[in-house]
């Protein structure tokens, strides 16, 4: 089974990535708490509005045609004759299960 890192591992191993960058001349900026990368934090966020114009869809009759003419062909891919078979549980007087039996349908 695969051993997952830690919390403490996964520490370490971002602080020596951290020391590894600036020991090779990496910089690290200090941003302030609470600043925004958006222009105007204040503002809220625009959602988008559906006020367009509808988009016509182009009708294409001649694939829909193609892809179900593709699914009636595999409808008879059941041998007849072939019975199916299902699995069940044989259980004791008390209602513990057993063993398990394969029953045809």
């Amino acid at each position: 089974m695969k051993k997952f890192p830690t919390k403490a591992d996964l520490r370490i191993e971002l602080q020596t990535q951290i020391d590894d960058y600036t020991r090779q001349g990496g910089e690290i900026n200090h941003i302030p708490r609470g600043l925004s990368g958006r222009d105007n934090p204040q503002e809220s966020l625009q959602t988008p509005l559906f006020d367009g114009p509808k988009t016509s869809r182009t009708p294409i009759p001649e694939v829909i045609a193609a892809l179900d003419s593709r699914g009636k062909k595999n409808t008879g891919s059941k041998k007849p004759g072939q019975a199916r078979r299902k699995e069940k549980i044989i259980f004791d007087d008390f209602g513990e299960p057993l063993r398990k039996v394969w029953v045809e349908e």
